[in-house]
């Protein structure tokens, strides 16, 4: 059971990562390129980007579930979450961890930080198109089809940043629950 969950965890917060990176594309086609945007953005372009975020997901998923099928665990053990999670499984084995330490840290480097650096380059380019506009009403509306992004990539990479890049010792456990139930 722990498995699947950790499977599907990795999977679906992998999805959105992908998904928030394709939004944030989309609205710069849209803001700054507006007379291009059915031309470029259109049906193919659309599926061939949703189904490389589900191969993507769905290999880092199964590379990182069958790595915690590997450890070892000395006792019976109670996670104190509300569902299995990875950098909790890794913490509880008894053995080196090393291998899956590091191959944890590189995927959410890798799968995490590459489409953050999308998403900050695309809002960069829309900021400097929107800066160009003349009429405030049109800076308005393009600022306001931006914001509940934002919000929810703030959201996002805050909660998951404070669930697994803050050292051991400095949160509880229940902090790090709730925490972690923010971005699920």
């Amino acid at each position: 059971g722990c498995i699947t969950q950790i499977y599907f965890f990795i999977l679906f917060a992998g999805l959105d990562v992908f998904l928030l990176t394709v939004m944030a594309y989309d609205r710069y086609m849209a803001i700054c390129h507006p007379l291009h945007y059915t031309v470029i953005m259109n049906r193919w372009l659309c599926v061939l980007l949703v189904l490389v975020s589900w191969v993507m997901c769905v290999l880092n998923s199964l590379l990182q579930s069958l790595m915690v099928l590997q450890l070892s665990f000395c006792a019976h053990l109670e996670i104190p979450h509300f569902f299995c999670e990875l950098k909790q499984m890794v913490q509880l084995a008894c053995y080196d961890k090393f291998l899956n330490n590091m191959v944890m840290y590189f995927g959410v480097g890798l799968l995490g930080g590459v489409p953050l650096a999308g998403i900050l380059y695309s809002y960069s380019k829309i900021v400097s198109c929107i800066r160009g506009m003349s009429s405030a009403q049109g800076k308005y509306k393009a600022f306001s089809t931006c914001a509940s992004h934002l919000s929810v990539v703030s959201l996002f990479y805050c909660t998951s940043a404070g669930v697994y890049l803050s050292p051991d010792a400095t949160h509880s456990s229940h902090l790090r629950a709730t925490a972690s139930m923010m971005y699920t």
